[in-house]
């Protein structure tokens, strides 16, 4: 029995130090990197939204475990010079509310996010979506057609893929494990391991030098961001099997990038048939270059959004 209450104790003890730990480290997270922009009230939600810029209007979503930052690196300022830029943190992500505890939908996310827009005075504004944000952008202009001008897609996910879910989120997204294991990440994942697991997502294209203090990943590690990827991570497949079926109902212009070498998300399995499927749409394939060229490549995804908006009918200095 004392052993049984000294196990406890010692459990109790653990927890608490792992959530004080988890805790702090969130705190110097937000100290550090504070919202950039405004906040929306979306129904029940808030959303994080930064502004730049004036122009035509232009959408811009971050992939998985991402968030504003990860656009206003460099894209973002250099599209201000003519466009009106916004750029969203989505739904659970960065510093917008979560608007499901199983995870939002990507049809969500562009509900929330297109009602955002018109918030902001963006009635039909271009999208421009990387990776799971590229599926948003699908989302949005399917269910939304009315709510878009036009479409740049970045090495999007699009269409069904048959290696299932990575171990990491099959983890992070389970009800019992994931409670256990995220806040520990939290607590004790540094900036070193932080610098790797960047490397792996860029390559082969090297990391832009500045760019891990500008955008923060530690904000991505804070416990109530990371249980919100996993769940969506982990509900993407079946959303992407059902909206793919819906592609060729896209009628607005549309520009899709990807680079050759991108082993994150396979050209070959995503963006090769989004640009069959959806008919009068350009396809750009990235010689050599990996899964972030809106950082690898910034001239030729300005170049196919001014490509976009000049098919869409719109005035661009």
């Amino acid at each position: 029995m004392k052993l049984v209450l000294a196990l406890a104790i010692l459990l109790a003890v653990t927890v608490c130090g792992v959530w004080l730990k988890a805790r702090a480290s969130e705190q110097r997270s937000e100290a550090a990197y504070p919202p950039e922009g405004q906040f929306l009230q979306v129904g029940a939600h808030r959303v994080h939204a930064m502004v730049m810029g004036s122009g035509p209007d232009l959408v811009l979503i971050h992939g998985s475990s991402g968030h504003t930052r990860d656009m206003t690196f460099r894209l973002a300022p250099e599209l201000a010079k003519r466009y009106r830029v916004i750029i969203f943190d989505r739904p659970g992500l960065g510093y917008s509310d979560p608007i499901s505890p199983t995870g939002a939908t990507v049809q969500e996310q562009a509900r929330v996010l297109s009602d955002a827009a018109l918030q902001l005075g963006a009635e039909r504004p271009l999208l421009v979506g990387h990776s799971y944000g590229g599926a948003v952008t699908l989302a949005w202009a399917v269910h939304h057609p009315d709510r878009y001008s036009g479409l740049v897609a970045l090495s999007a996910a699009s269409h069904p893929w048959d290696t299932g879910l990575s171990t990491y989120y099959k983890i992070l997204s389970h009800p019992v494990l994931g409670r256990i294991v995220i806040p520990m990440i939290t607590a004790f994942v540094g900036d070193n391991k932080i610098a790797r697991e960047l490397d792996a997502v860029f390559a082969p294209d090297p990391v832009p030098e500045g760019y891990m203090a500008h955008f923060g990943p530690q904000l991505s590690i804070r416990r109530a961001p990371m249980r919100a990827n996993a769940l969506q991570r982990a509900n993407l497949l079946d959303e992407i099997e059902g909206l793919s079926q819906r592609y060729p109902e896209i009628t607005q212009p549309v520009e899709i990038l990807h680079g050759t070498a991108d082993t994150n998300v396979g050209l070959h399995i995503h963006s090769i048939p989004l640009s069959e499927a959806v008919e009068g749409s350009n396809l750009v394939e990235l010689e050599g270059l990996g899964h972030m060229i809106q950082h690898a490549a910034p001239e030729a995804v300005i170049e196919a959004i001014d490509r976009v908006a000049v098919r869409a009918g719109l005035s661009v200095d």
